[in-house]
């Protein structure tokens, strides 16, 4: 049998390799909190790799759905640690599985729809896939509060989202996966086949600005409820924030060369930040 604390153990790992983002942002809350962020992060993940790296993704995304069903009903795996330290989650949290169903919901969509038309389409898309993420840590993070910050929490998934289809647009790519609107791309003059080309122009800049534009205001609308937030989970719900907007700048720094590199704020960079907030 896996410990409840050797479970979460196994999450924080899974956290610290796969987001060093939220993994600094986060590691600001209480203990309680904290843990719980790791195993919530971890369910995700597990889903998310299931669609991205799995050999047979249907029929994993199917056993998986299978396996949150009987978790749900109280039956879990005794030695997978995710489930364990999840299941202590959900005893000390109120927390919200439709959140959880939708956030799976919004992974499948990536096994039978690999391009956008609108930017309605693609916030629909990011709803399902990372505000959903926000919804699921709303019980921690702000218990008394959510539904005061709930949609921000909604804002800040789709600034997210889009922050990461315009970072790795080439990673998708290589996927087969265009998620930068095509009704967008056409209002300037790209296509897809120039995608495809790598080229970098006034009318790439001009299309990834269009989103990256909409995903300020996202951010913007999403600090509006940040007060709202208890004081031990403010500063690091705002760091996640900070961190993420600033991967937009990052591209922008490096000439939107999205194909050659992939953007990320270094830990210099996130304590520069950090320090900015903390006087603030």
């Amino acid at each position: 049998m896996v410990t409840v604390q050797e479970s979460y153990s196994y999450c924080e790992e899974v956290i610290k390799v796969h987001s060093k983002t939220f993994y600094k942002a986060f590691s600001f809350l209480p203990d309680e909190k904290r843990r719980a962020v790791w195993a919530v992060y971890s369910f995700c993940r597990t889903v998310d790799d299931i669609v991205d790296e799995g050999k047979r993704p249907l029929e994993e995304l199917a056993v998986f759905k299978e396996q949150f069903k009987q978790f749900l009903n109280g039956k879990i795996p005794a030695t997978e640690p995710m489930w364990i330290a999840l299941q202590h989650v959900f005893q000390q949290f109120e927390m919200e599985e439709q959140a959880f169903l939708d956030m799976i919901k919004g992974q499948e969509m990536d096994l039978y729809k690999s391009h956008y038309e609108t930017v309605e389409e693609l916030e629909y898309y990011s709803y399902h896939v990372a505000s959903t993420v926000g919804l699921m840590l709303l019980p921690i993070l702000a218990p008394e509060q959510k539904e005061l910050v709930r949609k921000g929490a909604i804002y800040l998934g789709i600034g997210m989202q889009f922050t990461n289809v315009l970072r790795d647009i080439a990673e998708d790519l290589d996927r087969g996966r265009v998620y930068l609107p095509s009704s967008i791309m056409a209002e300037h003059g790209y296509t897809e086949d120039d995608l495809k080309k790598e080229v970098v122009d006034n009318r790439f800049i001009m299309a990834w600005e269009s989103i990256a534009m909409r995903a300020e205001v996202f951010y913007a609308k999403f600090n509006e409820t940040l007060d709202h937030y208890p004081i031990d989970s403010r500063m690091p719900v705002q760091l996640a924030s900070i961190y993420y907007r600033e991967i937009l700048n990052k591209v922008r720094k490096q000439n939107y060369k999205v194909f050659s590199s992939r953007a990320f704020v270094s830990s210099e960079e996130k304590g520069d930040l950090f320090k900015k907030i903390a006087v603030e």
